[in-house]
């Protein structure tokens, strides 16, 4: 991976392929690499930009305060790109919904693939999971929060692990970890989302939602495709939260479309 220089934040990112540019976001528990799937089918016709965000993967984490956004638009910058297709996953929806509605003329394309939304009341499963969570990390066993969330939103609710496909949780482990490791200093420093209404979003949407997702972001996609003038929701029936590792190569064909152009 290349590493931007220091004063644009230490983000660590990989460009594969040519063609329009593409930026991929990850999700609050993995890192670039959950694209790894995804990337060749998209690298056929266009520049596929992965990055680590701040405290994930490669990327330091942050040591003041800062907003993704800024960070998404310092990489595009330093790229050249000027307009580009956005995908995001998870965490990285929002922070694709956010760029999107922060900088509109810089955004040809939006899909949003589990993303939350700000001040959602969740349901007593997901308090549960983040109880669980937290009791784990103040208890300083990283391995038991890995094991947390793992469960939650890789396995997610509707299956079991025997449903899983083999490798999957060894791939995301180290990751997630690293997400674990860094989630305070992360939520410490991190502006967050804004209260902005969705319906200013005027690019044309995907908005993907895995079959056998937690009830909440089901319910959530819904609200993004309905609030989204335009938008189109597209389910995967075989993915639960991380579509891209359950259904990469149906995600690559339902993204072609909004890609194009």
């Amino acid at each position: 991976m290349i590493t931007l220089p220091d004063e644009l934040g230490h983000l660590s990112y990989v460009v594969s392929g040519d063609g329009p540019p593409v930026v991929l976001v990850h999700a609050g528990v993995a890192d670039h690499r959950m694209w790894d799937d995804v990337v060749p089918a998209l690298a056929e016709r266009h520049t596929v930009v992965r990055y680590d965000l701040r405290g994930f993967g490669e990327s330091a984490p942050p040591t003041g305060p800062f907003r993704e956004t800024d960070d998404l638009l310092r990489l595009l910058d330093h790229l050249g790109h000027h307009r580009v297709r956005l995908v995001g996953a998870s965490w990285g929806g929002r922070v694709a919904v956010e760029f999107t509605l922060t900088h509109p003329d810089r955004v040809h394309s939006l899909a949003l693939l589990a993303a939350p939304w700000p001040g959602y009341d969740w349901s007593a499963d997901m308090v549960a999971y983040d109880e669980a969570e937290t009791a784990a990390l103040e208890a300083g066993d990283f391995d038991a929060a890995v094991r947390v969330n793992l469960d939650m939103w890789l396995r997610g609710p509707a299956r079991g692990w025997e449903d899983v496909a083999d490798g999957l949780a060894d791939r995301l482990r180290d990751p997630m970890r690293t997400s674990l490791v860094n989630q305070s200093v992360v939520g410490e420093h991190s502006q967050g989302p804004s209260a902005r209404a969705v319906s200013a979003v005027a690019v044309p949407t995907l908005v993907g939602v895995g079959g056998l997702e937690v009830p909440d972001f089901q319910a959530i996609a819904r609200r993004y495709a309905t609030e989204i003038p335009g938008a189109t929701l597209v389910e995967f029936p075989t993915a639960a939260h991380l579509i891209a590792l359950d259904a990469p190569t149906e995600l690559a064909a339902a993204l072609e479309p909004f890609l194009a152009g």
